[in-house]
C-alpha cells in the first residue's frame, strides 16, 4: 500500500512525526489534572500492560463509554462461532476503561488507545499483532489505520454514523480518508444517510445493518447489592434519570415534585454522567425544596429521602433494574441525547426529552410506541403514572430486530478472518 500512498495521506503521517517528542509531557499534564489512569496511562504511548494471547485476535476500537458497551454484543456473536478467538477492546476516555472493565466479555482484555503516532502505533501493533481491525462509529484514526493496513491486517468500519455535519468535516480532508476507506474489507453503518455519506468519502458496498447498541446484552450487576437496593425501596415508587446533565436534571426535580403530590412514597434515582457532581445535586435537589442523599454518604436511601444521587461508575445495570421507569439524560440539553438501549435491554420503560440528534436514528426505530418524548416536567410527571407493558413490548421487539443486523455483521467479520487462516 505504501507505494500507493496519496500525498495528503503521506503528509499527515509525517506530521505526527513531529508531534511524537511532545506526547510523553502532554499525557503526564493530564495525567496530573486526573484525566488519565495513573496506572495504565503508557497505553497510550503504545506500551501494553498485558500479554497478547496465543491465537487470532480481533482488535475492535470505539472512542467512548456507550460506543465501547455495544461492542460486546458484536464480540458475543463473534465468540459464539469462533470461541477459539480473543478479542482486544480498545477506548480513548478514562472512565470507558473502567466501566468496560466492569462488563467485560470472556476471552476480551481492555487497552487504552494508542496516541496516532509512528512509534507508538508501531510498539502497538507490534505486540497485539491483530488478525482483524474494527474501528466503531464516528472514530477513525487515519495513522493506525493506515499502519495496520500496511500490515495487511482487514480493516473494518462497524455501526458507522455519519450526517451532514460530520460528512462535510471529513471532506475536507478527503485526501486522508477516502484511501483508507476505499481500502477497508467491511463498511456498515447504523442508517442510509450514513452509507450515502461513507460511499461519497469513497466507502465501497457500504451495508446498512443499523444500531448496535439495539444488539449489546444486558449490563451486568451485582446482585446481592441489587436484593440490598429492593429491601431498602419496598413498597415505593421508583423511577430513574439516567446518564444526566444539568438541563435534565432541572426537568427531572421538577417533574418528581409534581409526582409527589399524587405519590409522596415516590423515590427519584439520578446516576449523573459525571459521579464528581454528586454534591452538587444534592444542593440542587435541596434548593428545589427534595430531601435528597448520594451514594457516596450512605449505602441506600433512608425512608424520608425523596432523591437517592447514585454517583458511581459502573453500576447502570443495577439502578436499570431496579426502577421501572428511565428518564434518558442528555436529551434537554446541547448534548443530544444517551443510549437508550441499555434501558430498553433491561425491560424499564423508555422517556426523553426533545433533543436527541445523537440518537435520531434509535429514537426513530423505537418510535413514539416504544420510547416516549416529554417535552416538560408536567409531560413527564403525566408519562409516570402510565401503564407501560405496551410500549416495554414494542422497545423489546425493535431491538430483536436489531440483534439480527448483527447477526449478519458479525460473519461478515468472520469470513474476513478466515481468510487470513
Amino acid at each position: 500500500m505504501a507505494e500507493a500512498l496519496p500525498t495528503v495521506l503521506r503528509a499527515y503521517l509525517g506530521a505526527t512525526t513531529l508531534l511524537e517528542p511532545v506526547a510523553p509531557w502532554v499525557l503526564r499534564w493530564r495525567l496530573r489534572r486526573g484525566k488519565e489512569d495513573p496506572v495504565r496511562w503508557r497505553e497510550k504511548l503504545g506500551a501494553p500492560s498485558a500479554p497478547r494471547p496465543e491465537g487470532q485476535l480481533v482488535w475492535m476500537h470505539a472512542v467512548g463509554l456507550g460506543e465501547v458497551m455495544a461492542l460486546r454484543g458484536l464480540i458475543a456473536r463473534m465468540a459464539g462461532a469462533r470461541p477459539d478467538l480473543s478479542f482486544l477492546v480498545t477506548s480513548t476516555a478514562r472512565s470507558s476503561g473502567e466501566v468496560f472493565a466492569r462488563n467485560l466479555p470472556a476471552h476480551t482484555q481492555h487497552q487504552y488507545l494508542p496516541l496516532d503516532l509512528p512509534g507508538a502505533a508501531a510498539r502497538f501493533l507490534a505486540h497485539w499483532r491483530p488478525d482483524l481491525s474494527v474501528w466503531a462509529e464516528q472514530d477513525l484514526w487515519p495513522g493506525l489505520v493506515a499502519r495496520a493496513l500496511l500490515r495487511d491486517v482487514p480493516v473494518a468500519l462497524v455501526n458507522a454514523r455519519m450526517d451532514a455535519t460530520s460528512f462535510a468535516a471529513r471532506n475536507r480532508w478527503r485526501g486522508v480518508y477516502a484511501p483508507l476507506l476505499a481500502r477497508m474489507s467491511c463498511l456498515s453503518a447504523q442508517d442510509a444517510v450514513s452509507a450515502r455519506h461513507l460511499e461519497r468519502l469513497g466507502g465501497r458496498n457500504v451495508a446498512v445493518t443499523g444500531t448496535l447498541k439495539a444488539a449489546a446484552p444486558p449490563l451486568g450487576h451485582d446482585a446481592g447489592r441489587l436484593a440490598a437496593m429492593r429491601v431498602a425501596t419496598a413498597g415505593r415508587t421508583l423511577w430513574l434519570l439516567a446518564s444526566s446533565h444539568p438541563e435534565d436534571e432541572a426537568v427531572a426535580l421538577a417533574a418528581h415534585r409534581l409526582r409527589l403530590a399524587s405519590d409522596p412514597g415516590s423515590l427519584l434515582l439520578i446516576v449523573p454522567r459525571d459521579v464528581r457532581r454528586g454534591e452538587n445535586l444534592v444542593r440542587a435537589a435541596g434548593a428545589a425544596g427534595l430531601r435528597a442523599a448520594r451514594l457516596g454518604q450512605v449505602t441506600a436511601p433512608e425512608a424520608g429521602v425523596q432523591v437517592f444521587v447514585a454517583d458511581s461508575y459502573g453500576e447502570m445495570g443495577l439502578w436499570l433494574r431496579l426502577c421501572p421507569v428511565a428518564l434518558i439524560g442528555g436529551t434537554y440539553g446541547p448534548v443530544e441525547g444517551h443510549n437508550p438501549w441499555e434501558a430498553v435491554r433491561l425491560g424499564a420503560a423508555v422517556l426523553h426529552g426533545p433533543r436527541v440528534a445523537n440518537f435520531q436514528g434509535d429514537y426513530r426505530a423505537l418510535g413514539p410506541q416504544g420510547a416516549l418524548m416529554c417535552p416538560d416536567p408536567q409531560a413527564v410527571a403525566s408519562a409516570l403514572a402510565r401503564d407501560f407493558t405496551a410500549q416495554r413490548a414494542h422497545a423489546t421487539r425493535v431491538a430483536e430486530a436489531a440483534a439480527r443486523g448483527a447477526d449478519q455483521l458479525a460473519a461478515n467479520l468472520l469470513a474476513l478472518i478466515g481468510r487470513r487462516g
